[in-house]
Formats: structure tokens, C-alpha cells, sequence
């Protein structure tokens, strides 16, 4: 069914109160503990670095809704991308935000997609050099969910389906996740004098090993729930070695059997960390507010690995796997004066590390 083409509009002219209500309100609705980490970092680079959350998170909620069919879906995937690279507006923005907004019951997300012709406007305001990195790791972050409409079943049908080997995960998460790495790491070399001293290419390859152990980590959180929605990230060739189908990770009995390829994930998760650690500690102490916003993240990936490693049963999902915000608010606690002293951080953070790894 094509995209009705209402007639065209120019892109809304936003005040400074519906600009704070797009970057502050509803950043804070959608972002949930990410919000945290925006809001620590600089000014200078905080607003093109949420105008791009914002705009993925769009995305992705239109990827995931299940009010359309994954083809409908996909067509407004493809729309929100192309009008990234428009000089104007399309028509088509008003239909996506008719079509969906009023279907979806999440609140925050409702007024996502009722503001898509606002991020787009944001998008515009930005300096050219920013708006171009912003455009470019949307564009990358909408073809990791282009993969997912493509290769996964309708989340009704019944059906689960796997990635086919360990390359196609590894692309998966750099699609999802380890791109934001690399435009992180272009944000603040651009912006941050104090920074003048990095190897780009270097930090850059160190921030995409960062977003893939954030993203594995998610993976290997939510196998339970996804296999349901018909997802198996698992590679298939894995299991096969192991005599399971992707469907059979819908039995809870199935844990002990698949157990051994969440352990070997992550081992590979817990070595992309250890970059993740190096490039938090090459940021200057005297940067406190960007260590910080890289430290966030890592510990809580960190903790989330070890609620994963000594979890009874990995595909039971009557029993989620969460770091407890009261948990996460402790944790920043912690780390605002531990951020200070290489010494210290460094050894907190190897030693989370090494307890996961402990135990498997």
C-alpha cells in the first residue's frame, strides 16, 4: 500500500520553548538512562548528539511498531531516510505521523513520531559539518533496522528466525551500535580542543569496539524476549553445532544446551569493553563531564553482564534481566569522583570486568 502524499508544508519554524520541549522533555520521555548521559555531556556537542538520538529513536520505533505490517514499515523506514539527505520536506512526513501516531500506546513515543517534521527541522538548524554527521550515522543506524524488517518473520507469525553466522552479527551490532561509536568519537574531536591530541582513526576504532559491547550486551539481555518477537540473533551455524533450531530457544529447557554460546558472546562482549575502558580512560581527567558520559554506559553494560553471567536460565523471560535504576543511581554516584583518578577508574572498571569473566 503506497504512502499517502498529503500536500506539502515547509518544515515548522521552532521556538526556543518548542526547542527545549523537543531536546529536554522529549529527549527525556524516549531516552530513559541514556537521558543522563546527553545531558552530562558539553554543550557543544550535546544538541547534534541528541538530534541524532532523537531521529534513530524515530526510526526505530517505526521499525518495531507492530500497529503495520513489516512492508509498511519498511516504506517509512526508507522515507525517514530518504528525507534526511532532502532539501525539502515531504509531503509524505504528515501521513507517517497520521498513520502511526494515534496508534501507538506508548505516550513518549506517540509524541515521537507526532514531532517527526520537528527533528527534521532541528536536523536543519544544525552547522553544515554536524548536520552531515548526523545524517550519516541515521543513515547507518536505519540500515541495521532495515536488516532486521528484511531478515526476521512477522512478530504474529509464529516463526523464528536466526542470523546466519557470527559475520552477520558482528555487521549487525556495528550497524546498530558500533557506527555510533565512530560518530561519537568525530563529534568530539571536532569540538573538543582538549581532544587535539587523539588519534581519530585510533579512538575511532576504539569507539566502534565500545558501541558493539554495549549492543552485544543488549543481545545477550534480551534472547528470551526476542525469540518471542521471532528474532534469534544467535547465529544459526552455532547452533546447528549444538543440534538446536532457533525455534526451540522459545523452551525454557533449551538454556543449559544454548548456554555455552552466551558464554562464548560474551567473552567476545567482554573484550570489546576492554576498549571501551581504554578509550574512557584516553579522555583527559580534566574533561570530567565526557568521561563521564562514556563511564555511564560501560558500567552499566558491565552490570548487566554480570546479572547475565550468574542468571539460573538465560531463556527464561519471567525473569528479566535489568540493572535496577536505583542500582544505576548508585552507580553514578560512585563514579563521580572515582572519574578523577586514572588509578582508581581503571582498576574499578578491570575489576567489573574481570567478575563477569569469573563467572562464566
Amino acid at each position: 500500500m503506497p504512502v499517502a502524499m498529503p500536500s506539502q508544508s515547509p518544515l515548522p519554524t521552532l521556538s526556543a520553548l518548542e526547542r527545549q520541549r523537543l531536546l529536554t522533555g522529549l529527549l527525556r520521555e524516549v531516552s530513559r538512562s541514556f537521558y543522563l548521559t546527553l545531558r552530562v555531556l558539553p554543550a557543544s556537542v550535546r544538541e547534534p548528539i541528541s538530534v541524532a538520538y532523537l531521529l534513530a529513536r524515530a526510526a526505530d520505533t517505526l521499525a518495531d511498531t507492530r500497529a503495520l505490517p513489516p512492508a509498511r514499515r519498511l516504506e517509512y523506514l526508507l522515507l525517514v531516510r530518504d528525507q534526511l539527505h532532502a532539501k525539502t520536506p515531504s509531503p509524505a512526513l504528515a501521513a507517517l505521523a497520521a498513520d502511526l501516531a494515534d496508534q501507538h500506546g506508548e505516550p513518549g513515543e506517540r509524541r515521537l513520531l507526532q514531532s517527526i517534521r520537528s527533528l527534521y527541522a532541528l536536523l536543519q538548524a544544525l552547522p553544515e559539518a554536524d548536520r552531515a554527521r548526523v545524517i550519516a550515522v541515521v543513515t547507518t543506524l536505519t540500515q541495521g533496522m532495515e536488516l532486521d524488517l528484511a531478515t526476521f518473520p512477522n512478530e504474529t507469525s509464529g516463526e523464528v528466525s536466526a542470523l546466519p553466522d557470527a559475520a552477520a552479527l558482528d555487521q549487525y551490532i556495528y550497524l546498530v551500535a558500533g557506527c555510533v561509536g565512530e560518530f561519537w568519537t568525530e563529534m568530539l574531536c571536532a569540538h573538543e580542543p582538549a581532544l587535539s591530541h587523539w588519534d581519530a582513526q585510533q579512538a575511532a576504532a576504539l569507539g566502534v569496539r565500545f558501541g558493539k559491547a554495549l549492543q552485544l550486551t543488549n543481545v545477550l539481555r534480551d534472547v528470551a524476549r526476542d525469540v518471542r518477537h521471532g528474532r534469534c540473533y544467535l547465529p544459526q551455524q552455532e547452533l546447528r553445532t549444538l543440534d538446536l533450531m532457533p525455534t526451540e530457544l522459545l523452551r525454557v529447557e533449551a538454556g543449559p544446551t544454548v548456554r555455552p554460546i552466551l558464554v562464548h558472546w560474551t567473552r567476545i562482549a567482554l573484550d570489546h569493553y576492554a576498549a571501551a575502558i581504554d578509550y574512557t580512560l584516553t579522555i583527559p581527567r580534566r574533561c570530567w563531564r565526557l568521561r563521564l558520559a562514556a563511564l555511564w554506559p560501560v558500567l552499566i553494560g558491565l552490570k548487566t553482564l554480570a546479572r547475565l553471567a550468574n542468571h539460573a536460565n538465560w531463556l527464561d523471560s519471567a525473569q528479566p534481566i535489568k540493572v535496577p535504576r536505583s542500582e544505576v543511581y548508585r552507580l553514578i554516584g560512585l563514579s563521580l569522583p572515582v572519574a578523577l583518578s586514572n588509578a582508581l577508574l581503571r582498576r574499578w572498571l578491570h575489576e567489573l570486568r574481570a567478575r563477569v569473566a569469573a563467572s562464566l
